[in-house]
């Protein structure tokens, strides 16, 4: 059987083709072949990758087309769009965010004696009432829609366009001018939320998800380092993650798979550091007008410029992929009216 491995590119991603018997396979990673290679990384060690299998006997899986029944209700429809992209090896962020707004959906749905709206009936105001709601900040309630339109794209492309929402405002988390005494007064109050924000100051991670979903496994043997998946993190790109003495001197390394806050296999629920930061917030008397969780990690990137000049070091530390992004955070440094063309050139 004759085969041929080529690496092909798509919007400017590469992925790696496979021909056999006049049939042609696509891989964007190596997950068939149990590997965690990803295209986009480094194409040209995941096709050897696949020819080194190849010549092994494996052979890519025929996928066989079943005829799946049309969505009746809006709950079908949402759970077939999610197991169409679960199917197409989309990130496990963006599966768990779809699998998010059917819970949302199944919620309003009982709230507002829905029970298995048929998509028929699905209307322009239930929609409205879905995604425009005031507990939701207008970023959220645009992430909302955003993800929703996609779920329902195949069933009423054009309805959750006509949702219109209110532009967000960008506000940027107030920078912590005294960090070693906010530290300090945090470490007083709990453990764990002093541990998050310390990591979020001194290795510039994300709290909510990337920091309270870090296994021990997560660490290099001798924790100075923390590797982070593409899959686990907002950019998208694998990352290695230096780890300050610091916060080293805190940590004690447990099983592999257990999650470093809880102890077990299962991370804390989504909103555990958001409910602890409330309760510290109602009590603090030193914390500020828009000072944030996330004030710890602008204020690390802060620092980083200070002592470094380099717009690439805080790029790279902060995971952004464009120093476009990685420039708002030095506004408190008045440098804001800086763009990417003003940048040296190399």
């Amino acid at each position: 059987m004759m085969y041929k491995v080529t690496i092909g590119h798509e919007k400017s991603k590469p992925f790696i083709n496979i021909y056999i018997d006049n049939k042609r396979y696509r891989f964007w990673n190596g997950k068939s072949i149990d590997t965690d290679l990803d295209c986009k990384d480094n194409p040209e060690l995941l096709k050897s990758a696949f020819e080194l299998k190849l010549m092994k006997g494996w052979r890519p899986k025929r996928k066989v087309k079943q005829l799946v029944k049309s969505a009746k209700t809006v709950k079908e429809a949402i759970k077939k769009s999610i197991q169409d992209k679960i199917d197409n090896n989309y990130s496990l962020r963006y599966i768990k965010d779809a699998e998010r707004i059917l819970k949302l959906w199944n919620r309003y749905e009982i709230d507002k004696g829905l029970k298995n709206l048929a998509i028929e009936q699905l209307e322009l105001q239930h929609l409205k009432e879905f995604v425009i709601r005031p507990i939701w900040s207008p970023k959220t309630q645009l992430t909302i829609k955003s993800t929703l339109s996609a779920l329902l794209n195949e069933f009423k492309p054009n309805l959750i366009r006509e949702v219109k929402l209110k532009k967000p405002q960008s506000s940027m988390h107030k920078p912590i001018t005294e960090i070693s005494s906010k530290i300090e007064e945090l470490k007083q109050f709990n453990t764990n939320l002093h541990l998050c924000c310390l990591m979020t100051y001194g290795c510039l991670l994300r709290p909510h998800r990337e920091i309270r979903e870090l296994t021990w496994g997560d660490f290099s043997e001798d924790l100075n380092h923390i590797h982070l998946s593409g899959e686990r993190n907002k950019s998208g790109r694998n990352r290695i993650v230096p780890v300050p003495s610091y916060i080293r001197e805190l940590l004690v390394k447990g099983e592999p798979s257990h999650n470093i806050f809880s102890g077990k296999p299962q991370p804390y629920n989504e909103d555990y550091f958001k409910s602890l930061w409330s309760r510290f917030k109602k009590q603090s008397k030193s914390l500020e007008t828009g000072q944030t969780l996330y004030s710890f990690r602008h204020t690390g990137a802060i620092d980083i410029f200070k002592r470094t000049g380099s717009l690439t070091k805080l790029q790279k530390a902060m995971g952004h992929s464009s120093i476009n992004v990685s420039l708002t955070y030095l506004r408190g440094l008045e440098v804001a009216e800086l763009t990417e063309d003003d940048m040296p050139l190399l």
